[in-house]
């Protein structure tokens, strides 16, 4: 079988989603480390094959692809079982919204490259992190709603989904701007079923191969 190989970072949010859907559907898969905080994604080597030099990028065989949704919209294409969308089309569309919402409207204005700018134009680090868990919070308020709506356990019915592998993330993302997330006890519910599961457990940044040594 072709080898699935993903390059990341330990810490980046985008990447551990991606990893969460490679464990949920059985997958094996090599690693290739890129530290952003060095910016090693920016070599020419890596940007060669993926051009605006962002993880994740996945490769099988001579296909690369990048961008988080569309790989695991690939994945779920090519390696439909177990299921991470249901099959009726109203369904399939609330949890791609809740997919979404974290990653259209909150991942991208706290990932390093933002917060990078912000430092860059003269905001202080305090500030930065307000900024980040404002918008944190901004969606999350609104998740915390559509799981009370839709969820039976995780983010959408009974089972794993798109919305929990984009959820889990955005709650460690979420701690490490000092969110408060007491506010959010449904979502906090999700992440403790989600915990009991080892696809979860495994694709967490404090056990990657190129993380830190404390994890955090």
């Amino acid at each position: 079988m072709t080898t699935l190989t993903l390059h990341g970072y330990w810490r980046s949010g985008a990447a551990y989603r991606v990893r969460i859907a490679l464990n949920l559907k059985g997958l094996e898969y090599d690693q290739v480390s890129h530290d952003l905080r060095t910016g090693a994604q920016s070599a020419a080597d890596y940007k060669a094959i993926a051009p605006q030099g962002l993880v994740p990028a996945l490769q099988y065989g001579d296909l690369t692809l990048t961008q988080s949704p569309a790989i695991l919209e690939w994945l779920e294409e090519t390696f439909p079982q177990p299921p991470l969308i249901p099959t009726e089309a109203d369904a399939r569309a609330i949890v791609r919204a809740m997919a979404a919402l974290i990653g259209c409207d909150i991942h991208p204005l706290n990932n390093l490259r933002v917060l990078k700018r912000l430092k860059k134009l003269g905001h202080d680090q305090s500030q930065i992190d307000d900024w980040a868990r404002h918008w944190i919070t901004t969606g999350f308020d609104a998740l915390e709603t559509m799981v009370a709506q839709h969820g039976r356990g995780f983010c959408f019915g009974s089972t794993a989904t798109f919305a929990d592998c984009y959820l889990i993330p955005q709650l460690y993302s979420a701690r490490r701007f000092g969110a408060d997330l007491a506010l959010y006890p449904r979502l906090l519910a999700v992440e403790a079923r989600a915990s009991e599961y080892e696809a979860f457990r495994l694709a967490h940044p404090s056990v990657q191969p190129d993380a830190d040594p404390a994890g955090n």
